[in-house]
């Protein structure tokens, strides 16, 4: 990672909140992710598991941690798996962690070799009755690929089929919802490079440039930051191609008169940041730009007084879609009789708003958290999001901030971002 070193008690705390989830007489047992082949010898660059890394830190692959609060021997109560360091493995791809290194990144003492592993995990399953093991579970989730964490539960189970098999999933879904201090300050730090990074954008954008001209701009700006790099595949989307939720090409001439929605956010230290502006390519809204960009900012802002600890996903989307509703009609998308006659089913309003207003945020650009109708746990960060797309007039707005929820109340922690149009076309003046 590109980033300085973070702080060590992220992790600590990490674990100690999942270590006081767990059932007495337990172990649990986290994989990282497989290395992923694209062709002949290539692999994809390595992407952690992000349950794994959230309890350690660690971004190295064949890496595994385990917590066995009940072990006799103290020092075999948390331990971190690492693959041995090998002399010709370095030589073609790098250094790989020793032990004193791991420690400092993690703040476990007591760090094992990989290849030996088995004959000390043994004895450590037999001492217990329930294994914790991780799944990816994610209502979203369609792919049927093997990954390691379903094989080594296969495996698992056929060599100690006697024990109770537990779900970390649930555990993680409840305790990385809700972010602890530290974490929020390492969010706050990929925010403030996204930050940065829009503000050089302001100065940059004019009509002739091109999408990827400004993805560049982009990814210079996040790389000269210490960023890891992009939290997620950069949306750069001018005129009708902002009606494209996850547009990709980046690869067209931005016009004088349209607008280009952004959608981008910097990864720092394993967490994410997630902004959306939507700006004229030109400096100017026109009349009806600024018209319908004001609805969405209403939206924006209205959905911040309710998005609240406690609240439902689910009830918070039916608020947030009667007060679209109204601004629709406000605006000349709707008719009154189109928000009387509608399908409960299907809301008048989701023609010109196709998707859901926020998600959780962390070490996951869509984090873990509770279903839609459990409630969000105090210290969420979310993001807030809604968007306008209006075929008829080839115009698609958003408009998306990351808010911390607090017992004391909401921390926009993109609060010193440009958002209104004032402030937008101000700085795209100068």
């Amino acid at each position: 990672m590109k980033n300085l070193p973070l702080d060590s008690q992220i992790f600590i705390k990490n674990r100690q909140r999942f270590i006081a989830a767990m059932q007495p007489d337990s172990i649990a047992i986290i994989n990282s992710n497989d290395e992923l082949p694209t062709n002949g010898d290539a692999l994809h660059k390595f992407q952690q598991n992000a349950d794994l890394y959230w309890l350690t830190g660690i971004e190295q692959e064949d890496t595994m941690v385990i917590l066995c609060p009940d072990n006799p021997d103290p020092k075999f109560r948390e331990v971190l798996v690492l693959v041995r360091p090998n002399e010709l493995k370095e030589k073609w791809d790098g250094h790989r962690l020793r032990k004193d290194e791991a420690f400092a990144v993690s703040g476990i003492s007591t760090v094992v070799w990989l290849d030996s592993l088995d004959a000390m995990l043994q004895p450590w399953i037999h001492d217990v009755t329930n294994i914790y093991l991780n799944t990816n579970e994610n209502n979203r989730k369609s792919s049927l690929v093997p990954v390691r964490d379903y094989r080594y539960a296969e495996e698992m189970r056929s060599r100690y089929p006697l024990h109770n098999y537990l779900r970390a999933a649930v555990i993680f879904k409840q305790l990385r919802a809700a972010k602890t201090p530290e974490e929020v300050t390492v969010l706050q730090h990929a925010i403030d490079i996204t930050e940065k990074t829009f503000r050089r954008l302001l100065q940059f954008i004019r009509p002739g440039v091109w999408e990827h001209e400004i993805h560049a701009e982009i990814l210079h700006e996040f790389l000269r930051n210490r960023a890891d790099g992009e939290a997620y595949g950069s949306i750069i989307a001018s005129g009708d191609r902002a009606r494209i939720l996850h547009y990709i090409f980046n690869n067209q001439e931005c016009k004088d008169g349209e607008l280009i929605l952004m959608d981008f956010g910097a990864a720092y230290g394993g967490y994410n940041a997630d902004l959306t502006r939507t700006v004229p390519v030109n400096g100017k809204f026109t009349a009806r730009q600024r018209e319908v960009y004001d609805a969405c900012l209403h939206l924006h802002n209205y959905a911040k007084t309710i998005l609240r600890p406690g609240i439902t996903i689910a009830k918070y989307h039916e608020m947030v879609g009667v007060e679209a509703g109204k601004q629709f009609v406000k605006i000349g998308l709707l008719k009154e009789e189109d928000i009387k006659n509608q399908d409960p089913e299907v809301p008048a309003y989701r023609k010109y708003l196709y998707h859901g207003i926020s998600h959780h945020l962390g070490v996951g650009v869509h984090d873990l958290g509770p279903s839609f109708h459990q409630p969000i746990p105090e210290n969420s960060v979310m993001t807030i999001e809604p968007g306008i797309y209006i075929e008829e007039e080839k115009m698609g707005i958003r408009i998306e901030n990351n808010i911390w929820l607090t017992a004391g109340g909401n921390v926009d922690l993109m609060r010193n971002i440009p958002i209104t149009a004032d402030e937008i076309e101000s700085l795209m003046k100068k």
